[in-house]
C-alpha cells in the first residue's frame, strides 16, 4: 500500500509588513511540520510562506513550491520570488491565479497564516473542496477575519477549520485530525 506524505499548506501574505515576532511564529509553523513528518507546500512565494519554508527546511523537511511561472527565471525575474530551501518547486505557468487552484488541490491540509486577497481566495478553494483548514490566529490580514464571514457563507462542504494561535499546537491538531478523518471518510460525511 502506497503512503505519501501529508502536504501541507501554507497560504499567507507575500508582502506588507512583516514584523519579527510573526516571523518567528511563520519559522515555527515549518518546524513543526517537519517535526510531524510532513511536507510543506507553499505558491513559490516570498513572504510569510516563505518563512515557513525555511523553518521545515531547518528541521529537515521536505518542502515544495508551487510557482505561477513558466521556469526559474521567470519564476525570480517577473514575480520576484524565491528559489532558495525550496526542494522541489513546480512550474504551472499558470499565473498567479491558477496556481492557487493547483496549490490547493495539491494539499491535504491547508494552513492560512496573515494573508491578503490571495490568501482569501485560498481559503475559498480550499473551503470549497471540503480541505481540512488550520488558521493561525493573530497573524493579522485574513487570518484573523475569517471567524467573521463563516457565518455568511452558510454552505456545507466537509471542510473543517481549526483556530490556533499558538504554531506548533496548530499544526499538531491539524495533522491529528487528518488522520482521524481520512479523505474518503470526509468525503462520504460531506455527501450525508
Amino acid at each position: 500500500m502506497f503512503v505519501s506524505k501529508i502536504k501541507i499548506g501554507v497560504m499567507g501574505s507575500a508582502g506588507g509588513a512583516m514584523a519579527p515576532d510573526l516571523l518567528a511564529r511563520c519559522d515555527r509553523l515549518g518546524a513543526a511540520i517537519a517535526r510531524n513528518n510532513c511536507a510543506i507546500l507553499t505558491g513559490g512565494c516570498p513572504g510569510l510562506p516563505h518563512q515557513a519554508v525555511i523553518g521545515c527546511k531547518k528541521a529537515g523537511g521536505l518542502t515544495i513550491g508551487v510557482s505561477p511561472a513558466l521556469g526559474i527565471s521567470e519564476h525570480v525575474e517577473r514575480y520576484g520570488s524565491p528559489i532558495d530551501h525550496i526542494d522541489v518547486m513546480i512550474y504551472t505557468g499558470a499565473g498567479l491565479m491558477g496556481r492557487e487552484v493547483i496549490g490547493v488541490r495539491s494539499c491535504d491540509i491547508v494552513i492560512i497564516v496573515g494573508g491578503r486577497s490571495g490568501t482569501l481566495g485560498e481559503f475559498a478553494i480550499a473551503y470549497d473542496e471540503g480541505r481540512p483548514i488550520g488558521v493561525l490566529t493573530g497573524t493579522g490580514g485574513v487570518a484573523d477575519h475569517i471567524d467573521d464571514f463563516l457565518p455568511v457563507i452558510q454552505k456545507h462542504t466537509g471542510s473543517t477549520i481549526l483556530f490556533d494561535d499558538d504554531p506548533d499546537r496548530l499544526i499538531d491538531r491539524c495533522v491529528a485530525y487528518f488522520r482521524e478523518h481520512p479523505p474518503e471518510i470526509r468525503e462520504r460525511e460531506a455527501s450525508v
